[in-house]
C-alpha cells in the first residue's frame, strides 16, 4: 500500500479586484501552499461526509443530514431556519435557510445536492483504497461520493457557512437542500419534500448536479449547464410457453423467442431528436472539438437525416446517447430447471427517454419492434419527461461571466443530462433548474461516479469552490434598480 501524497492548495479570495473583460483571473489553486481556512473547512466536510457510509440500501443518509445540521448550528444558524427530517429514520433530508435583504420581492435562490451514494463494497476496490475512507493521492481525493456529490453538497455547507461568518446579507434568500435517496431510493427526498414541505424548497432558480466542466489534455474544453435531461423507464420483455421435457424440443422455445426479440432491441436506434439544449450543445461543442467532429456536427444540426454526419457523431456513444431516446437491455433470467424447456423467460430493458418522447410511445415502439405474439412488452414505470428549463440569461450570463474571471475564454454550453438528477421534479412544477457546477474533469478517464475507485481531482474541487461561491453572489447580489 502506497502512503497518500498530501497536496495543499492556495486560496485567492473572491474579494480581490475582479479581472478586466476577456483577462484570465489567477489560478486559484497552487500545489504546495496551504489550505486557506474556508478550503479547509470545504475540506474537512468532504471529509466527513465521505467517511459517513449513506449507501442508499445498506447505508445512512441521516448520519450525514446530522452532520450538516451541526455544522450549521455551530456556525451561528438558528434552529428556525434548520429542518431535519424524511420519509424514514435513515433517509433524512437537511434544510438551512438564509434570509436576504426582504426588499426585491425575488423568490429564494436553492443549492441542491443530495447526500445518499450508490452501493460500494470494498473488494470492489483497488485493494490499497476503501469506498468510505477519504484519501488523498497523486491530485485527486478517492471516496465514494467524491464527484456524486457529496463534493457539491460540502461545497455548498462551507459556502454557506462561510457567508454566516462574513456576515453576508444576499438580495433574496438563499436554501440549501441536501437530501436523501436521489440514487434510486423509493422515498426521494426531494419528492418527498416537494410533496410534504413544499414551502421549504420553494425557489425562483434551482443550481443543482448535472453539468459541469470537461478537460481535454489537462485544459478546460468547455463549462457545461445542464437545462434538461431524459427520464428512465425501465421495460420489461417477458416470453411464456407451457413447457415440456427438454428432451422433445418444440419450435416455440421461450428463450429464442426472447432472443430474437432482445436482438431486434439491441440493433435498433431510435430517430435523432433535438431541442433548443441539444441543439446548442451540439452548435457550441462543435467549435471546441476536433474538426472532422465539429463539422459533421454542425451538418447533422442543420439536417438531422444527414447519414454521414449521424455516423460520425454517433459513433462516440455520449454524443449517440445525447441524440435520441436509448433502450438497453440490463438483465436477464430464464427458465426453472436444466432438463425442461422454459416456460418463462424475460429480460429487463433500460429506456432512457428522450424529454419530447414519452415511456408509453418508446413502448409501442418496442412493441411494433419486436413483433411476436409471444413476447409481452410491459411498461413497469414511466415517468413523463418534464419540460426543458429555459436558457435564462440571469442564469447563463452569471455563469459566463464567472467561467471567464476563472479560466479565461472557455465557451459554456447548455446540454442534456443522459441520467436522471431530481432536477426533473422541480421542473415538472415550472421551476428553472440547472446542473452547474465548476468542477472540470475529463470524462475519458474521470467517469467512475457509480463505479469502482470514485474520485475528484483536487484542483477541480477548490475551482468548483471559487466558482460556486462566486456565482451564489452573483445570482444574489441586487439586481439593477433595486435599492440594497
Amino acid at each position: 500500500m502506497h502512503p497518500p501524497i498530501r497536496l495543499t492548495v492556495a486560496f485567492l479570495s473572491a474579494a480581490l479586484a475582479v479581472p478586466v473583460a476577456g483577462q484570465k483571473s489567477p489560478s486559484v489553486y497552487q500545489a504546495g501552499i496551504a489550505l486557506s481556512p474556508n478550503q479547509q473547512l470545504a475540506h474537512d466536510i468532504y471529509k466527513e461526509l465521505i467517511e459517513i457510509n449513506s449507501g442508499m440500501k445498506t447505508g445512512n443518509v441521516t448520519l450525514a443530514a446530522n452532520a450538516v445540521a451541526k455544522r450549521f448550528r455551530d456556525a451561528g444558524i438558528p434552529d428556525s431556519d434548520l429542518f431535519v427530517a424524511g420519509p424514514a429514520p435513515e433517509k433524512f433530508n437537511v434544510v438551512a435557510r438564509i434570509h436576504g435583504r426582504g426588499k426585491s420581492g425575488r423568490k429564494p435562490l436553492l443549492l441542491l445536492a443530495h447526500l445518499d451514494v450508490v452501493e460500494a463494497l470494498k473488494a470492489d476496490w483497488s485493494a490499497d483504497l476503501d469506498p468510505f475512507v477519504f484519501t488523498e493521492r497523486d491530485g485527486y481525493y478517492y471516496g465514494r461520493g467524491t464527484s456524486d456529490d457529496k463534493a457539491m453538497a460540502s461545497i455548498f455547507v462551507a459556502n454557506a457557512i462561510r457567508m454566516v461568518r462574513e456576515h453576508y446579507v444576499p438580495d433574496r434568500d438563499i436554501i440549501i437542500a441536501l437530501t436523501a435517496d436521489e440514487e434510486g431510493g423509493g422515498n426521494n427526498g426531494v419528492d418527498w419534500l416537494i410533496k410534504t414541505h413544499p414551502q421549504l424548497v420553494d425557489a425562483a432558480i434551482v443550481i443543482n448536479e448535472g453539468g459541469g466542466g470537461t478537460l481535454r489534455s489537462g485544459k478546460p474544453l468547455f463549462n457545461s449547464v445542464q437545462a434538461t435531461e431524459k427520464v428512465t423507464t425501465n421495460i420489461t420483455l417477458r416470453a411464456t410457453n407451457r413447457g415440456g421435457h427438454s428432451s422433445v424440443p418444440r419450435a416455440d422455445n421461450a428463450i429464442v423467442a426472447l432472443s430474437d426479440a432482445l436482438s431486434k432491441v439491441g440493433r435498433y436506434q431510435f430517430p435523432v431528436r433535438f431541442n433548443d439544449v441539444t441543439r446548442s450543445f451540439f452548435a457550441k461543442t462543435a467549435d471546441v472539438e476536433e474538426p472532422a467532429m465539429g463539422r459533421a456536427m454542425k451538418a447533422l444540426v442543420a439536417n438531422p437525416n444527414d447519414a454521414t454526419a449521424l455516423a460520425t457523431v454517433a459513433a462516440d456513444p455520449r454524443y449517440n446517447s445525447m441524440l435520441r431516446t436509448t433502450c438497453v437491455p440490463t438483465m436477464l433470467v430464464g427458465g426453472h430447471a436444466t432438463n425442461a424447456l422454459p416456460q418463462l423467460a424475460e429480460a429487463t430493458v433500460n429506456c432512457r427517454i428522450f424529454p419530447s418522447d414519452t415511456p408509453e410511445v418508446i413502448r409501442a415502439s418496442l412493441e411494433r419492434l419486436v413483433n411476436d405474439t409471444s413476447v409481452k412488452v410491459v411498461m413497469r414505470a414511466g415517468a413523463q419527461p418534464p419540460a426543458p428549463s429555459p436558457l435564462l440569461p440571469e442564469l447563463f450570463d452569471a455563469v459566463t461571466q464567472v467561467t471567464r474571471e476563472m479560466w479565461g475564454d472557455v465557451p459554456v454550453i447548455p446540454t442534456m443530462s443522459t441520467g436522471a438528477t431530481d432536477s426533473r421534479f422541480f421542473r415538472t412544477k415550472g421551476v428553472a433548474a440547472y446542473g452547474v457546477s465548476g468542477l472540470f474533469s475529463d470524462p475519458t478517464v474521470d467517469a467512475r461516479a457509480h463505479g469502482r475507485d470514485e474520485r475528484m481531482r483536487i484542483q477541480s474541487y477548490y475551482e468548483g469552490q471559487e466558482f460556486l461561491w462566486r456565482l451564489t453572489k452573483a445570482l444574489t447580489a441586487p439586481t439593477r434598480g433595486v435599492v440594497p
